[in-house]
């Protein structure tokens, strides 16, 4: 017994954990569903539902863990689900199977990596589903306690304290929290539980009973990472061959055992927080809960960075007002309330208070955008934390954002131009950046127009949207848009305007020749609103040492034929961008101007018949050519006769491809994609 207690203190047995992790985690690493994908039959128990809208979403337990969609038929067929559906139901699924999509924006979430961190492989899309209520004990406990929290009027926050489902908030209010670098509160952690095994022990439970009681509450809360990890700590910390152990190593040895059950939960957002949080404050002793708020921001400041690419320079400042009210006040309340409905009146003032105390942070919100951490300054970063620990100088925190901010100015001395064709669906939206990040513009901003639905088939909209295209900004450290184009006034093309209008700063707007439509008027006025100057059927723009040449600048009455055709050479290298123009604008094109061995053509109208006409593409001779498409669209874009004109070019897809990147400096063009 003494020789193992040896070994577990020793440092030598904590990395050779490390080591076995690691290796662990690659020898799993291309690991793949066991299922066929041929299948269209699938059985399971139902761990997890939600109803959005028309969409129903299943998380299930077979063979093997998988996703489900299913979209509800009918506001009769909605009312039943919502009555009959439960956890632990038995389900039968038929259906078909894909893979799920990585992401197709370059920095933006993957989803392919968040299922697998959940080990799963597959999505089926189901059309039809049968199944029956269980009788399992603690399935049926934690359907009871859904029936209680549905009849709250706070539902959303018992939700979200009790089984750590944060889906129910209203997303307006989250999406405040998550500008204000607080969203951590809104994830079960270890002060938490914390919280309620003091209480148990208050209440003279002993030892056994708590982590029973911690096991049970694992289930309910579908083994998130944060509560498993206080569950295993927990209970190695009672035994008495390792309670002399210290926290750190003990944390670790947690660490490993959850990577031997599920290698993919480093990839885990929830993980990376909980266990780097929770491993430096054992390392820092903070004395205080404004040193815990503290170090606590700085210790996740990195993962927040990698994930969203800014941070809220008033953050610190936001945990030490709000950790202690929700830790203190909320968590407490909401437990209390959950016993004593009575005193649900009390709660509802205390939400209030936190909400509009939340959203008046946000409106003081001071952002830094510093763009994809590099992983370099990341290492360094928690080397400065460990460093720290060990001699505490006061300079500690002002370094740790020094080397943040140092990573801010690294796109400031990139010396290649870059072009992006962005993978926006049915749509189109491309983005240049010259050297050193002095010009960037963006032509189009892509817009997916949703179609009109009845009351009971909306979705959850009320929120400020974060698209695909301002997180890839961000994720390159952009902030402003120095020229924003608009082709032409059909929503594919700039249904973003107004958020990213909303999300940056934006100097110049430009608009084609012909009247201005509704959607194009609706700009304009936010525009006049913010002072943005707009411009309309020029002729030509400076950019850096460059130019952009207008090549259409004629009315031909519609909107797709009037679209801006833009034309611009970066190192000697040609790039033409059609918009939507048509045959007869290609024509004319022909005539006016040489365009000969056009490098790189953004192909007119996603495809389309209607445009890149033999006669045109064998014009201009293009080497690559980007057909901005969406999958399996309704349009049978991009067709077939346009591809054999295109036979002779190296043709890029989004719908294939996912988002292209031309990357440019004066010996050559490098190609990069991010396929789906």
């Amino acid at each position: 017994m003494k020789k193992l207690n040896q070994i577990l203190q020793s440092n030598y047995f904590y990395i050779l954990l490390i080591i076995i992790s690691a290796f662990y985690i690659y020898l799993n690493y291309s690991k793949k569903s066991v299922l066929d994908i041929n299948t269209k039959e699938f059985k399971g128990i139902i761990e997890y539902y939600k109803i959005d809208g028309d969409k129903l979403t299943l998380q299930v337990k077979g063979k093997e863990r998988i996703i489900a969609n299913y979209y509800i038929k009918s506001k009769k067929e909605k009312l039943t689900l919502n009555d009959k559906l439960s956890i632990g139901a038995s389900i039968k699924l038929i259906g078909n199977f894909e893979y799920p999509s990585k992401n197709t924006i370059f920095n933006n979430f993957n989803y392919k990596k968040y299922l697998k961190s959940k080990k799963i492989y597959l999505i089926m899309n189901t059309n039809k589903l049968n199944f029956k209520k269980t009788n399992n004990i603690f399935y049926n406990l934690k359907n009871k306690l859904i029936k209680i929290i549905t009849t709250k009027k706070n539902k959303e926050y018992f939700y979200t304290f009790i089984l750590g489902n944060k889906d129910y908030l209203e997303k307006n209010v989250y999406d405040a929290f998550k500008v204000n670098n607080i969203t951590h509160l809104f994830a079960i952690s270890g002060m938490h539980i914390s919280m309620l095994v003091l209480i148990l022990k208050k209440m003279k439970f002993n030892n056994f009973f708590i982590i029973i009681f911690l096991y049970i509450y694992s289930f309910l809360v579908m083994f998130t990472p944060s509560v498993l990890r206080v569950t295993i700590f927990y209970t190695l910390k009672s035994i008495p061959i390792v309670k002399d152990i210290s926290n750190n190593k003990l944390l670790l040895f947690t660490a490993f055992i959850l990577i031997i059950l599920n290698p993919f939960i480093i990839f885990d957002i929830g993980f990376q927080y909980s266990f780097i949080i929770t491993y430096g404050l054992f390392l820092l002793k903070p004395q205080n809960m404004i040193n815990i708020s503290i170090y606590s921001f700085l210790l996740s400041l990195p993962i927040s960075l990698l994930n969203n690419f800014e941070f809220n320079i008033f953050s610190i400042l936001n945990n030490i007002l709000i950790v202690p009210f929700v830790s203190i006040v909320l968590y407490p309340l909401l437990l209390l309330t959950f016993i004593m409905p009575f005193i649900e009146p009390i709660l509802s003032v205390v939400i209030f208070i936190l909400e509009n105390f939340n959203l008046f942070l946000e409106k003081y919100a001071l952002i830094i955008t510093t763009g994809k951490l590099n992983i370099l300054f990341v290492i360094i970063y928690y080397l400065i934390i460990w460093v720290y620990s060990k001699n505490k100088n006061k300079l500690f925190i002002l370094t740790l954002i020094f080397i943040i901010l140092i990573n801010k100015f690294i796109f400031l001395l990139d010396s290649n131009s870059y072009v992006y064709y962005l993978d926006v669906s049915q749509g189109d939206s491309s983005i240049m950046i010259t050297p050193y990040q002095k010009e960037i513009i963006m032509i189009d901003t892509g817009g997916t127009l949703n179609l009109k639905k009845e009351k009971w088939q909306r979705r959850n909209g009320n929120y400020r949207k974060i698209t695909n295209i301002i997180l890839f900004l961000k994720s390159k450290g952009i902030t402003k848009i120095n020229k924003l184009i608009i082709t032409h006034g059909d929503y594919d093309h700039m249904g973003e305007a107004i958020n990213l209008v909303n999300n940056f700063r934006v100097e110049k707007v430009i608009f084609n020749c012909g009247e201005f439509n509704d959607l194009e008027q609706d700009l304009i006025k936010v525009l006049d609103k913010k002072k943005i100057k707009y411009y309309s059927c020029i002729k030509k723009l400076n950019i850096d040492n460059n130019k952009l040449y207008f090549l259409n600048n004629k009315d031909y009455g519609n909107e797709n034929d009037n679209s801006s055709v833009i034309y611009t050479e970066l190192n000697n290298y040609k790039f033409l961008f059609m918009g939507d123009a048509g045959v007869e604008v290609e024509e004319d094109l022909i005539d006016k101007y040489n365009l000969k061995d056009i490098d790189v053509l953004k192909v007119g109208h996603h495809g389309s018949k209607t445009s890149s006409s033999k006669e045109f593409i064998d014009e201009i001779n293009p080497k690559y050519s980007i057909i901005s498409v969406g999958i399996n669209n309704r349009y049978g874009h991009p067709n077939d006769n346009v591809l054999y004109n295109l036979e002779n070019s190296i043709i890029y897809r989004t719908d294939q491809d996912g988002s292209i990147m031309f990357k440019i400096n004066k010996e050559e063009l490098k190609i990069e994609t991010c396929t789906p």
